[in-house]
């Protein structure tokens, strides 16, 4: 029998898959795939080549509410036959005598995940990159557009007062979340009160993804999006608050900070944030004037959620991918600070 990597029970899973796979050629090896510091996602392959991705929460649970496996499973398998690019699920564990927690399995989609600027040159020209904007942007519109009673998931979550509830969230989360010996000076409390004090008005009840990033599609060598992954908090709200996390996330070359810390779209050739900006409000409808609000937005929370995976790998909890979490305190301070700069400049 291979090693036992840390999260997973080796014989149980590959009893499930003998009994969930047709034709699997046992026995299977499990690598944790790298840049996972929140649900834990393994690269499954049998002894034919064929691979899968397996998803499970921590190894530790710290949040009740949150590394909801049959959820994410509903999701994608929810929005997969509407066209919306993400990978086809296998099936979904809830015994957790088989490895713990609940789990589920989708397929392995080939493509380019993009961590990094070297990555990003590596696997495209400069007309290419300069094509991904685009197309991410465009995909975004269109999971926007999905009715969400159409793919039956109107009861995925309320319909209205989603920043606030938002805001209440991870407000909450970084209140549990403290470590001792860091200290924000109430910073990340003073930006959330200034955004549940300006909340602008919700347009349109939507799919949100939460969390829509370069490393969060895989995309095919034309730079279009294949699939679409860690759907872990998505929900039914606001649609401008993806795009002011994908602002977050979109560095320009001459940015000082960027959210993701090797961010890809520094290569030359990429968009510039506000081309992407402008490629998503040339296909939606909606009116991105009050973007500054949800760009804020977007910096705050990330500081939360920041914290959280902080707060996990202080305890002991993270597993994996432990890089650079040791620098997470003066990130959080960034993040916030930027918030509060994002949220002072916009009307």
């Amino acid at each position: 029998m291979p090693a036992q990597p840390e999260g997973i029970h080796v014989e149980n899973v590959t009893e499930w898959f003998t009994a969930h796979v047709p034709e699997i050629a046992t026995p299977l090896t499990f690598t944790l795939i790298a840049g996972g510091r929140s649900n834990l996602t393994f690269r499954v392959e049998d002894t034919a080549g064929r691979a899968w991705v397996l998803r499970r929460p921590p190894i530790h649970h710290v949040l009740p509410t949150a590394h909801d496996m049959v959820r994410e499973h509903r999701l994608m398998s929810s929005l997969g036959p509407s066209g919306i690019p993400v990978p086809k699920t296998i099936g979904l564990c809830t015994d957790e005598a088989v490895n713990e927690r609940p789990f589920f399995v989708m397929e392995f989609v080939e493509g380019h995940i993009l961590r990094d600027a070297p990555e990003a040159e590596k696997a495209f020209d400069e007309a290419t990159r300069g094509a991904v904007g685009g197309h991410i942007a465009t995909t975004l519109v269109a999971l926007h557009d999905i009715d969400p009673d159409a793919v039956g998931l109107g009861d995925l979550g309320r319909r209205e007062g989603y920043i606030e509830r938002q805001i209440k969230r991870w407000s909450g989360q970084y209140a549990q979340t403290r470590v001792e010996g860091v200290d924000h000076g109430g910073l990340v409390e003073r930006v959330g009160d200034e955004l549940a004090r300006r909340v602008p008005t919700q347009q349109r009840t939507s799919i949100v993804h939460g969390d829509y990033r370069m490393d969060n599609v895989v995309l095919d060598d034309r730079g279009e999006v294949r699939a679409i992954l860690d759907w872990e908090l998505c929900t039914l709200g606001d649609p401008l608050a993806d795009v002011g996390l994908l602002m977050v996330y979109w560095a320009d070359h001459d940015d000082p900070f960027s959210a993701l810390t090797f961010s890809p779209t520094t290569a030359p050739g990429f968009s510039t944030r506000a081309q992407v900006l402008e490629a998503y409000a040339e296909a939606s409808d909606l009116d991105l004037s009050g973007i500054g609000y949800y760009t804020s937005f977007g910096y705050w929370k990330l500081a939360c959620i920041l914290q959280g995976v902080y707060a996990r790998y202080v305890a002991g909890a993270g597993a994996g991918d432990q890089g650079s979490v040791d620098a997470y305190p003066a990130q959080v301070a960034t993040l916030a600070q930027m918030a509060a700069d994002a949220l002072e400049a916009t009307p």
